[in-house]
This record gives structure tokens, sequence and C-alpha cells, in this order.
């Protein structure tokens, strides 16, 4: 059985919204193989894919969203943002690098989403980073 990791959000979280991407790669050391990555996905499409994908074999499935930024100077401003939470001391309010912020799992199969609400999925995650 396979395990999932993802960001363990709340119910009105913005970053539900955004597109999400799977990496699966394998669970142990036995293998040495380069992870494959897919997506973008519909959060919920995303944890039903890597669910369906990792639930019987020894996979580990890491579900994740994307950042899309429109250029280089977005992308370095999302660089340094990281790097000065990363160095920045935690407020008050603020707690450091949290794991629990992340929920691994072990999965079980269940319904996967069908080609045709993966590409449903695909058309609303265009229009959305179309808009």
């Amino acid at each position: 059985m396979g395990s999932l990791v993802t960001l363990d959000l709340p119910p009105d979280s913005p970053v539900a919204d955004l597109p999400w991407v799977i990496t699966i790669g394998s669970l142990g050391d036995e293998e040495d193989w380069e992870p494959v990555v897919c997506g973008p996905y519909e959060r919920a499409h995303a944890l039903a894919l890597a669910q369906a994908v990792v639930a019987d074999e020894d996979l580990l499935a890491v579900v994740e969203p994307l950042l899309p930024r429109p250029d280089a100077e977005a992308i370095r401003d999302e660089i340094e943002l990281a790097r000065a939470a990363a160095e920045a001391p935690a407020g008050p309010d603020e707690p450091e690098f949290d794991e629990e912020a992340y929920e691994t799992r072990r999965v079980r199969p269940g319904r996967a989403p069908t080609e045709a609400e993966v590409r449903e999925g695909w058309a609303r995650i265009a229009a959305r980073l179309a808009g």
C-alpha cells in the first residue's frame, strides 16, 4: 500500500483553487528511478488520481499546488519570498515550519476521475489562468 502526502488546507483556503501536480516516486530505497510528475489538475482530481495510482503499490505520491507565474521576475519574487520566510524567525502568531501542515496517509483504492472529468477540470484551470 502506498502513501500520499499533501498540504492540510483549511476548507476555505484559496490555495485549493490553484492547479495541482502529482509527483510519484518510489516509497523506499529498493527502486532507483526518476519520479514522474503529472498535471496540472484540480485539487480533488489530483488527490483522487494519486490515491488510485499508489493504493496498491509501494509508491509515494506528493500532491502539491502549482504557483503559476507569468514571467521570470515574478518567479524571482516568489523565490525571494520563500528565502525571506525561511530566514525570518517565527513571529508570535506564525509558527516555524510545521510538518503537521502536511498530511501523510496510507491510501486505499477509490474512484479516480474519468478522462472526461479530468479534461473538464483542465478547461476550468485554463479559464482561471487566462482570466
